[in-house]
Parts: structure tokens; C-alpha cells; sequence
């Protein structure tokens, strides 16, 4: 942990508050680190890299190393100034361990230890030390190394010095806990994309992900000089670039500090992150808010100015200045105030005036000395506002088709007769032939089956306009079925079932209709997969006969183990192969793939935007090359092509 920089702002015991104690995060671990699964086993992790990330902050560290060892505990170290190791004022003990066992005890309380803070706002290292089966600290301060464990958020030992040192730093050694966690397994991409993210968003800062657990041992480093222009520059890798240089903006007001990448490229949707204090904004705040109404303000002036919209033409939309942006707008503040119910949207609105100062200021001028950029980016936002017009005009038609028919949902629909959207759900089902069995095998009461034949439109190429949805006929049934609408007009209030569930054949074709439906739903209906709406039925590829039993089974590793299990010789057993759901009879189809109490299906959920954002491009994109890095990368993964 070596220093590699003057450390001149030191905070001390006096600094460190503390508000109430740690009794209630063991017994509903779920109020301080969002559920026990994934989601909230991986924010351990996260909340102690943020707590070094607040020393980078605090320009006391620059180094951070994380280490997964193969039994899933995880060591983070950083060269950090080290949490205060001296008597706490107040509490009479050692203020490291007033920091790990007191709710609502840290520097991000006071003045003077941290300008600007993210994490649980110092209540993150005690909630991981209380949801995890041990921890151990060590702390290198004042020329000693300290070092103090923990199990089950309790100190077990006393503060110990074991040596001296001229480093400073705080080493973390902790194992989330199996009686709290549903599995205590990390995923290795998650941890990269979000060590990524918070290298991009902290310009020069190291962080260095090593992850012992598989045969090789696997070294990722990530450190950017170029902070979130190079973020852009990573998020349009795989995208045409409108202009060759990523527009950047930074400023500072009343200990207020913005900055804004943002590059557009030949895409028809754009991608927008925000954060405060390295906290990823989701639901978006006021900074967001003013990033967005400054952007349509400052293109709309400069395109009225410059003659580009005519006195008669309309003002471009907030909708036409987006498509095709890229951009990270990075805020950090004393007092981040956050909102909503994840805690994820941004209140003060002091940020909002800041912001609106840089874009009005700075993307003006910027605008001005860079013609050729200006109204390469001028003239793509007119086309998106003439697509959103043609847009317009094929749904106008499309409604008013709609309303003369005699019926407005799709003639090939097998509607239920429940009427309460919470009780229904919709197969939509690939193939006449499968829909058929479908149909004759559902509980006609609350399941509804939509047949599709073929494969539909890729919307994720730039040349499918959403204008060109409008008429389709593979997209639009499914537009109708399920009644919320489309892009702008999507209303989740109004959606007819609860559950959309795709049913398709086991193998390639059936893998790309699937990811066909999902790239429709992620660009024109996201709100879907967001409220956990969506999900992906799993028939079985076998079944297993002897005498009159039969088992079926999802993989050969299945075939085998039942075989094993009930004790038969293979050879005395009919196994069939079933090379699409057409060759299942109605009644199998129900009993393994639709009858709630037997089948199983799995949830499309949406963790990560980012990643997500990216797969989306990468697989189903115009580039060639995205798709073939990702095949080379993950062919070894595959077992069986048509699985």
C-alpha cells in the first residue's frame, strides 16, 4: 500500500460522529442493502471500494485493489490516509471499531474528513461488517499497522498493533454471511462493469480486480486517464461516431462540482448515465432534468440562429436533441440529497442551476467555434424530429384502422376470459404449430396465447425507425395484444396481462426470435422488463419413458441423473429428443411448460442498464465485429449449440 502522493488532508477521532446503533440491519438486512440475493450480496462489496473511492475524493489515495478468494471472501485494500485508530471522544473505544459496529458512525458526518461522499453515507462499513461472517481490519496509521476482527458485526478481539509501517491504508477482509445471503457466489462480470464504471467516473484512480476462484487466476486492471470521456469514448466503441472527439464541459460553483462528456453517433436511441458522488443516478434527479432541458434549449437556439429550422418550423424536441447521444454527466456535492424509493434520483436543486450553467455556457461557445460538428449534430436531430412526425402519422393511421375494425385485437389472439390484468398472462409462442398446441393445452381462464410465425424486424438496426413498426406485421400483434402502447406513448397502467411470457424452440432459431422479442421490448417497451413483466419459458428437450412413467428432462446431465435416480439401464428406456415444441401433444405442453404449479420460467430482469445497453448493441447490431469478439470471447462456454 504504498503512498504515492503528499497526504495533507488528515482527519482525526474528533471527526467522527456517531448517531445510533447497528441492532435492526441482522434482522431486515433488506432496508439497508436493497434484498439478500445478488443485488444486495454484491453492494457489500461496493460499499467498502466506496469508502476507498471517498479517500481518492478526499486526494488522500489513488490505489485500490479487490480480491475474490475461491471461498468467496473478499479482501479490498486501498493507500488511503486509514480510518482513525485512537479513542473515540464520545464512545471510549477504539474509533475503528465505533466505525464497524455503530449504525450511522463515520467522517461523512462531520466537517473536514470528506468533502464529498458516496457509499451509505457512513453507515457502509458497519452494515457489511453486521451482514457478514467475519471481518478483519487492518489499518496502517501514524507508522503502526492495526488490526481488529469482527464476526457477525460484534468485535471479537481487541485493537492490536502487529508491526510498523510507512504506509497508510485500510485493508478489508471480509465473507458475507450464508445465514443472511440466498447465495454467496460473486459474478465476475458485475464486479468488472462496476469497477469499470467507478474508474471512469474517478480520473487516474487504479483499481485492480483480481479473482482467484477460477483455475487461472484472472487480473483485470482499470484506471482512465481521461475520466468519462473516456467512459463515451468506451460506450461508443462499437457505434459510428458523428464527430471524432468527445464534447467535454466541467465546472464549479459553492463546492458544486459537474462535468459532461457527451459524443452523438449514427444510432436512433440514446444512452444517458448520470451519477452523483459516483452514485449511479437511475431514476435521474436535477441534474439529469437540467442536462436535458439545457441540451434542447442551446441546439434550438444555435439552429434557429444559424438558419437550420426556418421561422415557420417547429422547436425540435427533447425526444429529436437525444437520438443518437451518448453521454455521462458526473455531479459532486457536500449534501447529496436522494429521492425516490431506491434512494437513486437526485434532489437538490441547487445542482440544477450549476449544470444549466455549464451546457448554457459552454456547449453555446463550443457550438460556435465548431461549425462542422454543430451542424452535423443540428442536422441529425431535424431528421429525428422528421422521423418522429412520420412516426406520428403511421400511428395515427395505424389508431384509426384500429377503431373502424370490428375488433382491435389481433385476429390469431387466444384471449382468456379473466378480465383482471393482475390474474392473466400471454404466451406468445413461436410457430403456428406450437400456438396450436398451446391453445388446445391452456387453462383458457387466465392464459391467453399469441401465435407469431417467423422471424420479426431487428429494431436495434439504425434503418428500423420506430415509424417502421407501425404496420408491421410480426411487431404490431404484439403491440395490440398487450394494449400499453408504444415508445412515447407506452402506458404500463394500461397493460392487459401480467405476465408475457415467450415461449420458443430450444435451439438457434428459437434462441435469436427470443432475442428478437427482447430487443422490441428493451428500445420500445422497457418499462416491461423493469416492472418484471417478461419472462422466458423453459420446456423441457427430453423425455424419458420406461413402462408406462415418463420424466422429462431440461439437459442430457438431467437424462442422466433421473436414469441414475430411479435405478434403470439406459438401454431398457425410450428417451426422446424434442426438436421443437410442435412435437409436444397439448397435454405435455401444459404439464411441463404452462401449469403454474409445475412449469418453470425465468424472469427477464434488468440489474445493469450499462450491460445491458451494451449486449443490445454489440449482438444485434449494424457491426459485424461486435458480434464476432463476442463469439470468439464465449464460444468456449457452449456445451450444446441447440441448448
Amino acid at each position: 500500500m504504498a503512498v504515492k502522493r503528499k497526504n495533507e488532508k488528515t482527519y482525526d477521532e474528533s471527526q467522527i460522529q456517531v448517531l445510533e446503533g447497528l441492532e435492526a440491519v441482522r434482522k431486515r438486512p433488506g432496508m439497508y442493502i436493497g434484498n439478500t440475493s445478488s443485488r444486495g450480496l454484491h453492494q457489500l462489496v461496493f460499499e467498502i471500494v466506496s469508502n476507498s473511492i471517498d479517500e481518492a475524493l478526499a486526494e488522500r489515495c489513488d490505489e485500490i485493489e479487490v480480491t475474490v478468494r475461491k471461498d468467496n471472501s473478499v479482501v479490498v485494500k486501498d493507500n488511503g490516509g486509514g480510518i482513525p485508530v485512537g479513542m473515540h471522544p464520545k464512545m471510549g473505544i477504539p474509533t475503528v471499531e465505533v466505525v464497524h459496529t455503530m449504525l450511522h458512525a463515520g467522517g461523512k458526518f462531520g466537517t473536514g474528513a470528506y468533502s464529498v461522499s458516496g457509499g451509505l453515507h457512513g453507515v457502509g462499513a458497519a452494515v457489511v461488517n453486521a451482514l457478514s461472517e467475519y471481518m478483519e481490519v487492518e489499518v496502517c496509521r501514524d507508522g503502526k499497522i492495526f488490526r481488529q476482527r469482527y464476526e457477525r458485526g460484534k468485535a471479537m478481539t481487541p485493537l492490536q498493533v502487529i508491526g510498523e509501517t510507512e504506509e497508510t491504508g485500510t485493508k478489508t477482509t471480509f465473507k458475507p454471511d450464508p445465514e443472511i445471503f440466498e447465495d454467496t457466489s460473486f459474478d465476475h462480470d458485475l464486479l468488472i462493469d462496476r469497477f469499470r464504471e467507478m474508474a471512469f467516473l474517478n480520473k487516474g484512480v487504479a483499481i485492480r480486480l483480481i479473482d482467484e476462484r477460477l483455475e487461472e487466476k484472472v487480473v483485470k486492471n482499470f484506471q482512465y486517464d481521461g475520466g468519462i470521456v473516456s467512459f463515451v469514448e468506451f460506450l461508443n466503441k462499437n457505434k459510428e461516431a458523428l464527430h471524432e472527439k468527445v464534447i467535454y464541459f466541467e465546472g464549479k460553483k459553492d463546492n458544486e462540482y459537474v462535468e459532461i462528456a457527451l459524443q452523438y453517433n449514427n444510432s436512433y436511441v440514446d444512452t444517458i448515465y448520470s451519477y452523483a458522488n459516483d452514485i449511479a443516478t437511475t431514476e435521474g434527479g436535477t441534474h439529469l432534468t437540467a442536462f436535458k432541458t439545457s441540451l434542447t434549449k442551446v441546439l434550438n437556439d444555435y439552429a434557429r440562429r444559424h438558419g437550420h429550422l426556418k421561422e415557420n418550423d417547429k422547436n425540435l424536441t427533447g425526444d429529436d436533441v437525444r437520438e443518437g447521444l451518448t453521454a455521462v454527466i458526473s455531479v459532486k456535492l457536500p449534501e447529496p440529497q436522494f429521492e425516490g424509493q431506491t434512494k437513486t434520483r437526485l434532489g437538490n436543486s441547487s445542482t440544477r442551476v450549476v449544470v444549466e450553467s455549464v451546457i448554457n455556457e459552454k456547449l453555446e461557445a463550443f457550438l460556435e467555434e465548431n461549425p462542422p460538428v454543430a451542424r452535423s449534430i443540428v442536422e441529425k436531430c431535424i431528421l429525428a424530429a422528421k422521423a418522429r412526425e412520420a412516426a406520428r402519422k403511421a400511428r395515427d393511421i395505424t389508431r384509426r384502422k384500429n377503431a373502424l375494425e370490428a375488433s382491435t385485437l389481433p385476429g390469431k389472439l387466444a384471449d382468456c376470459s379473466e378480465r383482471n390484468p393482475k390474474m392473466t398472462e400471454i404466451y406468445i409462442v413461436e410457430g403456428d404449430s406450437a400456438g396450436g398446441s398451446a391453445k388446445l393445452g391452456r387453462d383458457r381462464r387466465f392464459q391467453a396465447i399469441l401465435p407469431l410465425w417467423g422471424k420479426m424486424m431487428n429494431v436495434e438496426k439504425a434503418k428500423s425507425k420506430i415509424e417502421k413498426v407501425f404496420g408491421n406485421e410480426k411487431l404490431m400483434p404484439v403491440v395490440t395484444a398487450l394494449g400499453a402502447g408504444i415508445g412515447e406513448d407506452f402506458d404500463i397502467r394500461k397493460l392487459r396481462y401480467d405476465k408475457i411470457i415467450i415461449m420458443a424452440d430450444a435451439d438457434v432459431d428459437g434462441s435469436h426470435i427470443r432475442m428478437l422479442l427482447l430487443t422490441f421490448f428493451f428500445r420500445y417497451m422497457r418499462p416491461l422488463i423493469e416492472n418484471g413483466h417478461v419472462y422466458i419459458a423453459q420446456p423441457p428437450l427430453y423425455k424419458i419413458g420406461k413402462g408406462k412413467e415418463e420424466i422429462y428432462a431440461y439437459n442430457e446431465k438431467e437424462v442422466e441423473e433421473a436414469i441414475k435416480k430411479r435405478k434403470w439401464k439406459k438401454e431398457d428406456c425410450v428417451i426422446q429428443r424434442f426438436k421443437g415444441l410442435g412435437e409436444m401433444n397439448p397435454d405435455q405442453l401444459w404439464q411441463t411448460t404452462m401449469n403454474p404449479e409445475t412449469r418453470t420460467i425465468l424472469r427477464v430482469s434488468l440489474e445493469d442498464v450499462q450491460s445491458a445497453e451494451e449486449v443490445f448493441s454489440d449482438l444485434m447490431g449494424e457491426r459485424v465485429e461486435p458480434r464476432k469478439e463476442f463469439i470468439e470471447k464465449h464460444a468456449k462456454y457452449v456445451v450444446n449449440i441447440d441448448v
